[in-house]
């Protein structure tokens, strides 16, 4: 019965999601969905040997990779030729006819602004997903991309049994912004553009960070053997029906035309309206549609001759930079902001720009009245690219970088490497105090209700609050009086911070706000250590010893706690009843006490993540290398040469995830 259940939810919620996030049609509710995802994530937990690799379960990531494994492309991924000239376009189409003698037909296709990736499908199972790397070989990122929703782990209808499908992951506009906010709102450094930020994802060793961050994914260019359909065109609509999210002719991302004149068109149109797409695109990609053509017409050794990219400008104003004004972040980290005067790009109103840092200015020669280049290609947040010397009015004074904090007044430091000046004095400043308690309530960390940042601010000029701790002490007689405070608002706010006591010690451990300690530091700090007072008493040895814990990292934690106002503000939360320990599992055991473990390769019936939990769970320790105090490896597929090797040698037990369940069977 578990097993049938099991199977139904699956094929159920992929086919939810193919009608979502394929076909852009919902036909249940965010609620039926995560309630049917739930059941099935309960009933894989009680029941691993019946969970496939390819649940929807396994979209939320989780496993860790150490490195990833280099694949040699079977069919070499080329760059294409680029050009950003209109004549260049009519050339080529005139080249195309002489060399053919035929009428041509043309896909026109949008140049996606991401990172171009080949997936590899057998018996219409998702196997691989590879980058382009250096064209002849990438990098295999299959636990990342399987987070992307939009690519399907199974698919549907008549698909060839092993071929390869190509496109663009991109970061969508929307799921960008967002995660800047987010960065903004935790006092780190922002993300400059999609493209890259995209990038990056792919390329995180925690496939939980892929997930969250929402990418996606267009494919449109099929590599296999045996393929009946006889052109590009016909080809990518018919990918649409195994399941994959193409270009779709009814949003006009594809157009097939046999003129130069709907290849000009075609690109006048976007250059207009990609600053309406929800996705960046920096060109159009014109292809010659049929395979017999395209294979007449051949490769040079870097691109195919039967495809060109023309390349959007990158758009560019001039306004005049009014003034440098300076924000001050929660950890005291200045930031200079240009204040310019209102201009049009990218069919946004631009008002402000970041500098950056001192050196920045410097190296830029930025003067408050000068004549500015603001640039937004296949950039978010607006820069300043240079300045018209040209326009420079005569008497500009030299710029200088303030020496004090705009909000205290104390003055400014700046440690040797690090790029911004900071304001050391983080319990007198009033940004930096409002600042740390508005990211202390903020959804990620305690996500109380009733509480927003204006309140915060709010409170803390009333005398009420002074540091997090002090929102534990508020009291409805303190609170009513309070402009704008109605009784319902003053007990909602009460009962939000009451219910976070409840909140688990890694999102505690996040909300103290600990410079560099983001939310996935955070997770692994609480995973190793277990509660507060072993992470405080830890030496930077220790600390750096915890898997991706670098010295940054380290040093950062042990100058927190150095100071006693923090010590003082974490022993009043933990006496407000907070959680500064990790939960206790009831299913927790002492089977595999004094076994340490390493985990390695792909498993079917757990996530890597999955397995170290159980082991843990167990009482057994997980160990990230092989050594003589190695107990057991665990192998999964694709499992590195070297660490079998290792394991070998010293003799430690190889055993796969069934011989694992049975030892705590």
């Amino acid at each position: 019965m578990s097993k049938q259940r099991i199977n139904e939810l699956t094929k159920l919620l992929q086919d939810y999601n193919y009608q979502y996030y394929v076909m852009d049609n919902s036909v249940v509710s965010d609620f039926e969905f995560d309630s049917l995802l739930k059941e099935l994530q309960e009933l894989e937990e009680k029941h691993p040997e019946f969970a496939s690799a390819l649940s929807p379960t396994k979209r939320v990531g989780g496993d860790v990779t150490k490195k990833f494994e280099q694949v040699v492309h079977k069919y070499p991924m080329l760059s294409l030729s680029n050009s950003y000239s209109k004549e260049d376009i009519i050339d080529f189409e005139t080249r195309i006819k002489k060399l053919t003698n035929d009428e041509i037909e043309y896909v026109c296709e949008l140049k996606y602004d991401g990172v171009a990736i080949g997936i590899q499908y057998i018996n219409g199972e998702f196997h691989q997903a590879v980058t382009r790397g250096d064209g002849s070989k990438g990098e295999n990122v299959s636990t990342n991309v399987k987070t992307i929703k939009s690519i399907p782990l199974k698919l549907r209808g008549d698909f060839p049994g092993d071929f390869e499908i190509r496109g663009e992951i991109f970061f969508p506009l929307k799921n960008f912004e967002k995660l800047n906010k987010l960065r903004a709102a935790n006092d780190e450094p922002l993300y400059a553009n999609p493209r890259n930020t995209a990038s990056g994802t792919l390329k995180s060793l925690d496939s939980s960070i892929a997930a969250e961050r929402g990418l996606d994914c267009f494919l449109y260019g099929i590599y296999g053997e045996n393929i009946e359909i006889n052109n590009h065109f016909d080809l990518v609509n018919k990918a649409e029906e195994w399941g994959f999210k193409v270009p779709r002719v009814e949003t006009n991302y594809i157009r097939k035309t046999s003129t130069i004149e709907g290849i000009l068109e075609f690109i006048d149109f976007w250059d207009v309206e990609r600053k309406k797409l929800p996705f960046e695109i920096d060109g159009v990609v014109i292809k010659v549609n049929h395979y017999d053509n395209q294979n007449r017409l051949g490769f040079t050794a870097k691109s195919p001759r039967w495809a060109i990219a023309y390349k959007f400008k990158a758009e560019r104003v001039s306004t005049i930079l009014e003034k440098v004004t300076y924000q001050v972040g929660r950890t005291g980290a200045i930031t200079p902001v240009a204040n310019l005067i209102p201009v049009q790009l990218g069919g946004t109103t631009v008002k402000r720009a970041s500098l950056h840092n001192a050196d920045i200015i410097e190296k830029l020669d930025i003067r408050e009245g000068d004549t500015v280049f603001v640039e937004k290609g296949g950039e978010i947040i607006p820069k300043i690219i240079s300045v018209d010397l040209t326009k420079r009015p005569i008497d500009l004074q030299l710029f200088e970088y303030i020496s004090h904090c705009p909000d205290c007044n104390s003055q400014l430091e700046r440690q040797e490497g690090e790029a911004n000046h900071y304001c050391p004095n983080d319990t007198g400043c009033a940004v930096q105090i409002t600042g740390r308690i508005q990211h202390f309530i903020s959804r990620k960390a305690m996500n109380i209700d009733g509480l927003g940042t204006e309140t915060i601010e709010v409170l803390f000029e009333q005398g009420l609050i002074k540091n997090a701790a002090d929102l534990y002490e508020l009291t409805f007689d303190q609170l009513i009086p309070i402009e704008r405070m109605a009784e319902k608002s003053v007990n909602n706010m009460l009962a939000g911070i009451e219910s976070s006591k409840h909140i688990p010690f890694e999102k505690v451990l996040f909300a103290l706000g600990i410079r560099f300690v983001g939310d996935t530091v955070a997770k692994k700090l609480a995973r190793h250590f277990g509660t507060i007072d072993n992470i405080i008493q830890a030496s930077f040895e220790t600390l750096i010893e915890v898997d991706e814990i670098g010295d940054r990292i380290a040093q950062s934690l042990i100058d927190y706690f150095a100071k006693p106002e923090n010590l003082e503000i974490v022993n009043r939360l933990k006496e407000k009843g907070l959680q500064f320990e990790l939960a206790h599992n009831e299913d927790a055991t002492e089977k595999l006490k004094g076994f340490v473990f390493v985990v390695s390769g792909v498993f079917d019936k757990f996530s890597r993540d999955e397995l170290k939990k159980s082991i843990e769970d167990n009482g057994g320790k997980v160990s990230s290398s092989i050594s003589s105090k190695t107990d057991y490896l665990v192998a999964g597929d694709k499992m590195g040469p070297a660490k079998l090797k290792k394991a070998e040698k010293l003799e430690v037990k190889i055993i796969d995830e069934n011989k694992y369940l049975q030892l705590i069977d």
